[in-house]
């Protein structure tokens, strides 16, 4: 399947952690005032970031595009889009149906942003550090703790050791026993949960192989932990990002248990066999 072609706040959020402190200016600008750098020329934008005209110009060569101007029309593009999509947002005066419509399009949008973020290196990466650990454990508050579950529900089928809690406190036990032979999967849709960020400071002090799944490439999360995986979600009036990001993230996770068990050959088949026949009394 050919891969869709990033927006250009899509290709600023996901270069964030590699930018220079100079850079990371012009992109927090971007991604705050789209609507403001598409009426600007290039020395307004230095002037107003206090650059030189040639820093912008490099910046917007880096993130793929031939000068400013490519960048703006880009910019300009997707702002619009951004624009026609607030238009499907739901209204009070909705009949049923165009509610229906409009939440199922919500997710697929996230779905589809989702995959055009799908960094192929990194998730190869996120793979092949699932398949050599001792043990997984997943990790996730609040909302992202019903996903951290439904990952263990997934991985346990592949026949490798996982493990999932709902407790906090277990998190926080759990991750003290984990070591560099094992590996944490952190899910988090904002990257700044506390109760996460307190498990990854565990598990840094542990060397514990580290991914994230979370929707901010800036957020402390990201930038700690050794693979950072994305995904992409916009707000509504009567839904937050979040949501829209649970659905995401199941796919994520669903993306890496099948590469998972494809990867595990044989050994994954008959652990998924041992899985349907243990739960077959569970049928009438």
């Amino acid at each position: 399947m050919k891969k869709k072609e990033q927006t250009c706040l899509e290709k600023v959020r996901r270069n964030y952690p590699k930018f220079s402190v100079t850079e990371r200016k012009i992109a927090d600008y971007i991604l705050k005032k789209p609507n403001q750098i598409i009426h600007s020329s290039i020395n307004q934008l230095a002037e107003d970031l206090d650059v030189a005209d040639s820093t912008v110009f490099r910046f917007c060569k880096r993130i793929g595009y031939k000068g400013y101007q490519a960048m703006k029309i880009a910019l300009a593009s997707e702002v619009v889009s951004s624009m026609q999509d607030i238009h499907e947002e739901v209204r009070h005066d909705d009949e049923m149906n165009n509610v229906a419509a409009k939440v199922f399009h919500t997710n697929m949008k996230a779905l589809e942003e989702t995959l055009k973020l799908i960094d192929e290196e990194q998730l190869q990466k996120a793979v092949d550090m699932l398949l050599s650990s001792r043990q997984i454990h997943f990790y996730g508050s609040g909302g992202s703790n019903t996903v951290a579950l439904d990952a263990y529900h997934k991985f346990i089928r592949t026949g490798l050791p996982v493990q999932a809690s709902v407790d906090t406190h277990f998190q926080l036990m759990s991750a003290s026993q984990l070591d560099e032979q094992d590996c944490a999967v952190l899910i988090s849709h904002s990257g700044s949960s506390k109760d996460i960020l307190h498990i990854l400071n565990i598990l840094k002090k542990q060397n514990v192989k580290t991914i994230a799944i979370t929707n901010f490439a800036k957020s402390t999360l990201s930038t700690a932990v050794h693979i950072p995986l994305y995904t992409s979600s916009g707000e509504t009036d009567f839904r937050t990002e979040a949501f829209s990001s649970r659905i995401a993230q199941l796919t994520l996770l669903d993306l890496l248990y099948v590469n998972v068990l494809m990867n595990r050959g044989e050994e994954g088949r008959e652990a998924l066999n041992k899985m349907r026949e243990a739960i077959t009394i569970k049928r009438i």
